[in-house]
């Protein structure tokens, strides 16, 4: 059954401080970003061993967690400053390192972060999984403020999250109101955001937006849901008990997409399809027709729907909604959407 749209996460911001053109004065930012109650303060760092002046700064006037950034070729140059401040997150930039073996001193005691592009594969997070705590997706340019986010990388984030379930997920670039609610409904731990909250006219509506709210729609349902791949499908040619039991627990998202030879979408059966029919056939389940437990007529949503339309659908049922299939034009099945890590009401 599907019911009321929900789910328990809400992404956490850092607010990208060099972001801020309105003004020069680095201790009126800190007093702003004070008064927004952003989660982190983020700093980046091109080579520059002066920027723990700034952190120092940051330190003196805020309580705010700093969230650092470093692009550079020789990590080892940061090691003595690392040991020195008592930082809370921080980040190295894979790409630029020469040496990619990053050798952390053990009094370093905050969260540790490998930042890399939308073209570098998740595969080099192997070699820092042991002592890194999470990964930084960079989805535009790294270093440069005000790019468009890279949607590749919505399912980059699937496939970290995956391999790495207990590893967290931040994200860098192109974060917009739009752009969060969709990494809010991933699961996606903390998004950086610097053009879109100073250029906004007051820090805390565009906080509330990132937070809350969604507003213009750039991407499409297919961008960010999972793919056919990814999602818990299963021919009804093949419908046998033992199957759909196997796919629901592979899939862990509560229901089987139950689909035609061609990929038509024929149905689902849920969690509730499956005790309901378990349940009348009880005392024999040799007579149980596993193609009776199949609801026919289900919700789901085109893969063209942008994120308004897409919000514009849930809000119209009355029936909470923890997931949705997703179908082409020819209402053929092209993935799948959940909405388990929505804060709760949210809407």
């Amino acid at each position: 059954m599907q019911r009321k749209f929900c789910g328990v996460l809400n992404v956490k911001i850092s607010a990208s401080i060099y972001s801020d053109k309105k003004s020069n004065n680095l201790l009126d930012t800190i007093h702003v970003l004070n008064d927004s109650h952003v989660d982190m303060i983020h700093v980046d760092c091109n080579d520059d061993l002066n920027v723990f002046a700034d952190i120092e700064t940051i330190q003196r006037n805020s309580q705010i967690p700093i969230d650092l950034h470093i692009i550079t070729p020789d990590a080892r140059r940061f090691i003595p400053a690392l040991e020195a401040f008592d930082i809370e997150f921080v980040t190295f930039q894979y790409e630029n390192l020469t040496d990619k073996k990053l050798d952390i001193p053990k009094e370093f005691t905050g969260q540790l972060g490998l930042a890399i592009t939308s073209e570098t594969s998740i595969d080099v997070f192997d070699q820092y999984a042991e002592e890194f705590d999470f990964i930084l997706f960079m989805a535009t340019i790294p270093g440069k403020s005000g790019g468009e986010f890279d949607k590749s990388n919505f399912r980059k984030i699937r496939a970290f999250q995956k391999k790495y379930p207990n590893k967290k997920v931040h994200v860098d670039g192109g974060v917009n109101a739009e752009v969060s609610f969709i990494l809010r409904n991933m699961g996606v731990y903390a998004s950086v955001s610097g053009s879109y909250l100073f250029n906004s006219s007051t820090i805390n509506t565009a906080l509330l937006n990132l937070k809350l709210n969604e507003i213009d729609s750039h991407f499409l349902v297919k961008d960010f849901m999972r793919g056919l791949d990814e999602s818990p499908a299963i021919y009804e040619k093949d419908l046998e008990l033992k199957m759909v039991l196997e796919v629901m627990n592979l899939g862990k998202l509560g229901f089987v997409m139950v689909l035609g030879e061609n990929n038509e979408f024929n149905g689902i059966i849920g969690n509730a399809d499956l005790r309901n029919g378990l349940l009348s056939h009880i005392d024999n389940l040799n007579d149980l027709n596993t193609t009776s437990m199949i609801n026919r007529s289900p919700l789901k949503v085109e893969g063209n729907y942008t994120v308004h339309q897409l919000l514009r659908f849930i809000k119209k049922e009355t029936k909470t909604i923890v997931y949705l299939p997703v179908v082409d034009d020819n209402n053929k099945a092209i993935g799948t959407l959940n909405f388990m890590d929505l804060i709760k009401g949210e809407l």
